[in-house]
């Protein structure tokens, strides 16, 4: 299949989680580190929030595929909402019992009393979206934490319309609370060009100035989210043209206009 710059560059900005498309920001890479360390001391919980879009899951993923070489590490990356099948998962995960049948809290916490850790290090559940669980759940991972046979890392969403939930219910047992944050105009612009260059798209990384880039920042507010739907809706338009009106594009800069089409497209700015 003949390589094609746009179609090869749009496709860099799909919206999924892949670890192999991570791309360490000194600011992230800071708080990833900070957050490795600090699960080799004495904590119940660690909790991570940001708004949506700020690279949460992707930070999750990451952090979970690092620590498999030395943690009994398991990632929820959705929400098991039914409170039985939550805890026959962690049955499962953290003690290889398997239940046909209901298991409730009070049956899965005798389970854990009982239970002996398989070596010095306690294991990690990992819980993406937990905004999604319930206050009842949210008190039961709680009691599961004073427990210490297990720590939890738990991500969220922090909205405008709520406080941090969690920060309350839990603010005596949180040894860690972690804020993911948009990009600064610099990170965005390293951000968009590092994505690019893993996929050896170095013609296309280059059309970015920093004139574009604070267009694009101004925009998506440095939200990677939205950032991601905005480029591949660019760089899709590109492909269109190259089909279709080549003389249209020039392969050197990035048009503004060709962005701002790009968010009108997306629904980020209205026409």
């Amino acid at each position: 299949m003949e390589f094609n710059i746009y179609e090869s560059s749009r496709d860099v900005f799909l919206d999924t989680v892949n670890t192999k498309d991570y791309i360490q920001l000194d600011r992230v890479s800071n708080i990833y580190q900070s957050l490795k360390d600090s699960i080799t001391k004495p904590l119940k919980m660690i909790l991570l929030y940001g708004k949506p879009g700020t690279g949460k899951s992707m930070f999750l993923t990451k952090l979970h595929d690092s620590l498999l070489s030395s943690h009994a590490a398991h990632l929820y990356s959705t929400p098991i909402l039914d409170e039985s099948e939550f805890f026959k998962t962690l049955a499962q995960d953290l003690y290889g019992m398997e239940y046909s049948g209901e298991l409730n809290f009070t049956q899965f916490m005798k389970v854990v009393n009982n239970k002996e850790l398989n070596g010095p290090v306690i294991p990690l559940i990992l819980l993406d979206e937990a905004q999604l669980y319930s206050s009842s759940m949210m008190e039961k991972i709680r009691l599961l934490s004073d427990t210490r046979k297990v720590k939890f890392i738990i991500a969220l969403h922090k909205t405008e319309k709520e406080d941090l939930i969690a920060k309350e219910h839990f603010q005596t047992r949180i040894w860690e609370s972690i804020k993911l944050e948009n990009a600064s105009t610099t990170e965005l612009m390293i951000y968009i060009q590092k994505k690019l260059m893993k996929a050896n798209c170095l013609d296309t990384a280059n059309m970015f100035s920093i004139k574009s880039i604070n267009l694009i920042h101004k925009i998506t507010d440095g939200n990677y989210r939205d950032t991601n739907k905005l480029m591949y809706t660019l760089f899709d338009i590109y492909l269109h043209y190259q089909q279709n009106n080549p003389n249209q594009i020039n392969g050197s800069q990035v048009s503004n206009k060709i962005i701002e089409m790009s968010a009108i497209h997306t629904g980020l700015i209205n026409a």
